[in-house]
């Protein structure tokens, strides 16, 4: 695995993440000390996102979910007790 300082890496960064893209990653070493492995991160299959979250169809959100509690809001912005 090809070790490179850190000048060297600011330098070509570029290269060195275009290199590990194609499958070499490298080493970032910090006065000839290896500090960090540089390599890519495998995509998700097809090109697909992955998705955070809630799963489709397990939860319902209600037609008004955008209103709701407008009543108490504009109360307590009045200075209403809720």
């Amino acid at each position: 695995m090809q070790t490179v300082n850190i000048h060297e890496a600011k330098t070509h960064l570029s290269r060195l993440i275009a290199q590990a893209q194609k499958g070499t990653p490298f080493v970032i070493a910090k006065s000839g000390k290896p500090v960090v492995i540089v390599s890519a991160i495998a995509a998700a299959p097809n090109g697909a996102k992955k998705r955070f979250g809630f799963l489709r169809d397990t939860m319902q959100v209600p037609d008004d979910f955008d209103r709701m509690g407008d009543g108490l809001i504009a109360g307590m912005f009045a200075g209403n007790e809720p």
